[in-house]
This record gives structure tokens, sequence and C-alpha cells, in this order.
């Protein structure tokens, strides 16, 4: 019983590990989008929305601000608790996406528009690499502690 449950374990670390960059996508103008699945992945809603749109109460919330090629804040440290809602605040002069490397992979499109808030929960406790596809740049490694 035990070997296949390791067998299992493998193949999932395998599909996890060559999986890459293929996560969902959600994109502007299409509503609020969530997804929930079992308590060692997370869920993530978003909603991009250019203009006034606030995180939710009690976020831990980020600005990320993409001019002229270059993205501010590069490689920074993030903290976050497991469930709390997180809200990553862009104002961007060129599209890109914003990929959440959690379990499940999250990616947003990001428009050339001021203040389009994405925002996603993490559901287990480690570190998640947020990123910008086009720029091929680390934004920051989120900590999720319990």
């Amino acid at each position: 019983m035990r070997r296949g449950w390791l067998i299992v374990l493998v193949a999932a670390l395998a599909m996890w590990l060559t999986a890459g960059c293929g996560g969902s996508k959600n994109t502007p103008g299409t509503g609020t989008t969530t997804g929930q699945t079992s308590s060692s992945a997370a869920s993530s809603s978003a909603t991009p929305s250019p203009g006034s749109e606030q995180p939710p109460a009690g976020a831990a919330t980020f600005d990320v601000t993409i001019a002229n090629g270059q993205v501010t804040p590069t490689n920074a440290t993030w903290q976050a608790k497991v469930g709390q809602p997180v809200s990553v605040r862009v104002t961007s002069d060129a599209a890109d996406e914003l990929h959440v490397h959690s379990s499940p992979d999250h990616e947003f499109e990001v428009a050339a528009a001021p203040n389009q808030v994405f925002t996603f929960t993490v559901d287990v406790p480690g570190s998640v690499e947020i990123e910008l596809h086009k720029l091929d740049k680390t934004i920051a490694t989120l900590q999720v502690q319990p």
C-alpha cells in the first residue's frame, strides 16, 4: 500500500515540475473568476480593474509598476498568511501576464492601465513566486506563513 502512494506522489510531483508556466488565465473584462480546490491547493479570484478598484479589507496589498520595459519591485520578498487575501495592484504602460506560482498556478492578463487589482489566496504555507511573463522578471517571492 505504501509503495502505491509513493508512486502516486512521485508522479504528481513530476507533473507539477514539468507543468512550468501553463497555468489558468483570467482576462480583464471577464468579471470575477473563483476556483476552489482541496485544502492542499490554493483558491484564486481576480478582478483586474483599471481605476478605483480597491483591494478587499484585510488583504496583504502590494504595488507593482511596469514602465518603459522595467518592473518595480524586482526580486522582493513579501509576507502573507495562509488564507489571507493577497492583492497585487499593478500600474502598467504595457500589456503583460502576471503569473502566481501557487498550487494551482494563476495567471492574470495585465493591461496597459493604472490600478489593476488582482486578488488571490494561498492555502498552503511556503514560498510562491510572482512573475511577469513578457518581461521575464520575478516581481517577488511571497512567503506564506501558517
